[in-house]
C-alpha cells in the first residue's frame, strides 16, 4: 500500500457529549480516520461508560469500564460539569471551534441544559449536531420518554423474532450490542452527508439517528417476509443447509443454498450417491434430511481435520463455509494479523495488553489510523481550554477551585 495521504478526516473537528457506546463507537471510528474527536465527560466521574463493568485498573488506580475500553480510542478528554452554568457557559464557547457536536443522551437533555441544536445553531449556523437516542427527537414518537438500552430497539425492531426455536426463548445480547453498534453506525453515515452538505452550502443541519429504526433497517427481513407471502421466519423454513458442524478442535459454519453446491459438498466428503438420491432432489429435502443423513456424514469427514483445515478445503471446493472463532482463534489468524483487526493496547501495571477491534476500513492511499490509548478523565482539559479558547492559568486555576472542570 502506498501511504502517500494524511488521514481522510484531518481537520474535522468534533466535540462528543457520549456516553456508553452508540456514539463512542461511532466516534472513535472517525477518530482512526484523522478527526479531532474531544469528549466532554464530568470532571471527576466521566462518562457513564467508564463506571461498567467488567472493569480493569488504569495507570491512575481508577477503575474503568469494558464498554468505555472498547469505545474511545484515539480521543482527548475534556472534562466539564455541563450542568454548572459555567461549564454551559464554556460549551457554547467552544462549540464555534468545532465542525461537529455529537450526543446520545434521551431527548431534551441537552436542551435542558441550554445546548440543544436550536441554541447552539445561532451560535454556529455551521454547525452539524448528530443526536442518537432510542427512539429519536425530530419526529413524534408514543416511546420517546423511555430509556432504551440496545435489547429494547432490537426487540421492538423484530430481531428477536426472526428464526424462532420451538421451546426456547431468544438469546438476548447473541450478537453483542448490535443496537449500539449499529445506530453509531448510521449516525456516521448522516454526520458525513451533513459535512458534505454543509462543505457545499455552508449550512448545517441536526441528524437524528432512532436506535429503533436503525434495527428495523438492519432487521429488514421481519417486515419484508410477511410482505412476500414468507410467514415462518424460522430457520428450518429456509430450504437449504445452514448450521454450525463439529471437527476436531470446534466448529465451522456450513451453507449451501444451491444445486451445484451440494453437488460439490456430496462429492468431497464421499457421498456423491447423494446426487441421485431422492430424498435430495430438492432444497427442502436438504433441510429435511440434515440432522439424520447430512450431519454424521460431513462430521465424520471433517473428524480429523480442524474447523479451519475443513473450511479451507471446502471454501476451495465452492462450498460456502469458515471456522465458528473463539477469541484466541482471532488473535492467531493471519487475515486478522494482516488487517490490523485486534489492537494491543498497553495498560501500565498490567501483565498483558488489552485487545480492541481495529478499523475496518482500509485505504489505498492513506495509513492505518491511530489506536492512541483511551484517555483519563479529563486529560486534555487543559489543552483543550487553553488552545480553543486562549484561558489563562489563573482562570483555569479558579473554574477547577469552583469544580467546573477536571
Amino acid at each position: 500500500m502506498s501511504e502517500t495521504n494524511g488521514l481522510p478526516l484531518e481537520g474535522v473537528r468534533i466535540l462528543a457529549v457520549e456516553q456508553m457506546q452508540a456514539m463512542p463507537f461511532g466516534t472513535q471510528l472517525l477518530a482512526r480516520m484523522g478527526a479531532d474527536v474531544v469528549k466532554v465527560e464530568h470532571p471527576t466521574r466521566g462518562e457513564s461508560g467508564r463506571g461498567s463493568l467488567p472493569s480493569i485498573t488504569d495507570r491512575d488506580g481508577s477503575e474503568q469500564g469494558a464498554t468505555f475500553l472498547r469505545n474511545n480510542l484515539a480521543k482527548r478528554s475534556l472534562g466539564l460539569d455541563l450542568k454548572n452554568p459555567k461549564g454551559a457557559e464554556l460549551f457554547k464557547k467552544l462549540v464555534s471551534s468545532y465542525d461537529v457536536v455529537v450526543e446520545n443522551f434521551k431527548p431534551g437533555t441537552m436542551e435542558r441544559l441550554g445546548l440543544g441544536y436550536d441554541t447552539l445553531s445561532v451560535i454556529h449556523p455551521g454547525l452539524v449536531y448528530v443526536a442518537v437516542s432510542g427512539f429519536g427527537s425530530l419526529r413524534e414518537t408514543p416511546y420517546g420518554s423511555w430509556p432504551a438500552y440496545a435489547c429494547v430497539p432490537e426487540a421492538m425492531s423484530g430481531f428477536y423474532s426472526f428464526r424462532p426455536e420451538e421451546g426456547r426463548r431468544p438469546n438476548i445480547g447473541v450478537a453483542g450490542a448490535i443496537g449500539d453498534i449499529g445506530s453509531g453506525l448510521f449516525a456516521m453515515v448522516g454526520l458525513l452527508a451533513a459535512l458534505h452538505h454543509k462543505n457545499q452550502t455552508g449550512r448545517g443541519q441536526k441528524v437524528d439517528v432512532a436506535m429503533m429504526d436503525a434495527m428495523i433497517s438492519i432487521m429488514d427481513m421481519v417486515a419484508f417476509g410477511p410482505s412476500i407471502g414468507i410467514h415462518d421466519q424460522s430457520l428450518k423454513a429456509w430450504p437449504g443447509i445452514l448450521q454450525c458442524f463439529d471437527a476436531s478442535d470446534g466448529m465451522f459454519v456450513l451453507q449451501v443454498g444451491r444445486e451445484h453446491q451440494f453437488e460439490a459438498l456430496a462429492d468431497l466428503i464421499g457421498c456423491s450417491d447423494w446426487k441421485t438420491d431422492e430424498r435430495f432432489s430438492t432444497r427442502k429435502g436438504w433441510s429435511d434430511h440434515t440432522e439424520s443423513v447430512i450431519r454424521p456424514a460431513v462430521e465424520a469427514w471433517a473428524a480429523d481435520k480442524t474447523k479451519l483445515e475443513a473450511s479451507r478445503i471446502l471454501a476451495e471446493s465452492g462450498v460456502v463455509a469458515g471456522p465458528s472463532y473463539e477469541g484466541h482463534d482471532l488473535l492467531d489468524d493471519p487475515h486478522v494479523q494482516s488487517h490490523e483487526m485486534i489492537c494491543e493496547v498497553p495498560v501500565e501495571g498490567r501483565d498483558g495488553p488489552v485487545h480492541v477491534h481495529g478499523n475496518p476500513i482500509k485505504f489505498s492511499s492513506s495509513p492505518e489510523g491511530p489506536t492512541d490509548k483511551w484517555p483519563l478523565v479529563g486529560e486534555h482539559t487543559t489543552e483543550v481550554l487553553e488552545g480553543d479558547l486562549a484561558l489563562g492559568e489563573d482562570e483555569l486555576t479558579a473554574l477547577r477551585g469552583e469544580g467546573v472542570i477536571a
